[in-house]
């Protein structure tokens, strides 16, 4: 019951295509599935040079991409260990892609779910503020390809675009960044809400009530039109879920 899109920098790589790629993602997905714990030595390298019939150079460039993630810790003697969760960069690509392959599909719903309930209403307000209007025209672009989208598939980017362009619209850039991040787990969330029949009827309605409150300039409404968006998105996933849990997202 996992979500399986090829979002990974290293998950679109085929079988034999690059050794580097497969033993990053192989790794990197033991290390955030919880095969390997915090405080675990990586496999020796004899042992990982075995494995893959790879190259020492080969090997310890993947040790080095697994290091810059914020997954491991190499240290001279002692190899390369298993950093604690707090200190994975998980709004890194490749660790959210791993985090969504890992996960319990209801857990990581749940998760994500949190985050925006933080996020997206605190970003709308803001975005109300100060956005230029050139940024109000770009939402509203984003807003009407999802209305002109006649199925889920089409629906989808726009979707994504939407809220990518308010938290660009925050004139923030770190918020910006996150926006930008999240968009891979949104990715996710969207496709799966997509199990419903109504998605289309259902999201435009939401969406426009934001819309028209940034438009307005009204950082409460935006705020509060976001909050309801959110809350019966979480409403559309439970019922999806509840569906004995069986969804295809292939």
């Amino acid at each position: 019951m996992r979500t399986r899109a090829d979002h990974s920098t290293y998950s679109a790589q085929t079988e034999g295509k690059s050794q580097h790629g497969r033993i990053v993602s192989e790794l990197g997905l033991s290390i955030v599935g919880g095969e390997l714990k915090p405080g675990d030595k990586l496999p020796p390298e004899a042992q990982l040079l075995e494995r893959y019939e790879i190259s020492r150079p080969v090997l310890r460039e993947a040790v080095r991409v697994l290091v810059a993630k914020g997954l491991v810790v190499s240290r001279q003697r002692a190899g390369a260990i298993v950093r604690p969760r707090n200190e994975w960069h998980l709004l890194d690509p490749d660790v959210l892609y791993w985090l969504i392959q890992a996960q319990p599909q209801r857990d990581f719903v749940q998760t994500l779910l949190e985050v925006r309930q933080i996020f997206e209403p605190a970003a709308a307000a803001l975005a109300a503020k100060a956005a230029t209007d050139e940024q109000l025209a770009g939402i509203a672009t984003a807003y009407e390809g999802m209305a002109a989208a006649r199925t889920t598939a089409e629906l989808l980017e726009p979707d994504l675009l939407f809220h990518r362009r308010i938290a660009e619209a925050t004139g923030n850039d770190l918020l910006a960044y996150i926006g930008n991040m999240l968009s891979l787990a949104l990715r996710e969330s969207i496709i799966l809400s997509s199990q419903l029949p109504n998605t289309h009827e259902l999201s435009l309605p939401r969406h426009k009530a934001i819309l028209t409150a940034l438009q307005a300039r009204d950082p409460l409404g935006a705020r509060q039109a976001t909050l309801v968006q959110l809350d019966e998105t979480e409403d559309d996933l439970s019922n999806v879920l509840a569906n004995d849990g069986r969804v295809n997202l292939a």
